[in-house]
């Protein structure tokens, strides 16, 4: 679920959110075998919140519709700071420096 919907998600909110490149960062942190399985469970787990239409507060409403994504997600990105490597970092900034230029 969060491989197939995290892509077209994050495209969506590309500059619409301060947390994409992070969010990027945590995908490729959760997707890396390097990473402990309970980092990945939590990472994955809190982009499938992310990822899905139907949370706390809805998307559409513009201000408020991110800060329970933000919430879910800053949580997970705290536990898992020292696993999100400057290599995940820098996958992250070059997938952003793709979809800016396309």
């Amino acid at each position: 679920m969060v491989q197939q919907g995290f892509w077209r998600k994050a495209r969506r909110t590309l500059g619409r959110v301060p947390f994409t490149e992070e969010a990027v960062a945590a995908f490729y942190c959760a997707t890396d075998s390097a990473t402990p399985m309970a980092i990945r469970a939590t990472l994955l787990g809190a982009l499938a919140y992310f990822v899905l239409p139907i949370d706390a507060i809805p998307d559409l409403f513009l201000g408020l519709g991110f800060t329970d994504d933000a919430a879910v997600l800053l949580a997970a990105f705290t536990a898992a700071r020292t696993h999100i490597t400057e290599a995940h970092r820098g996958r992250a900034r070059i997938w952003l420096l793709k979809q800016k230029a396309a």
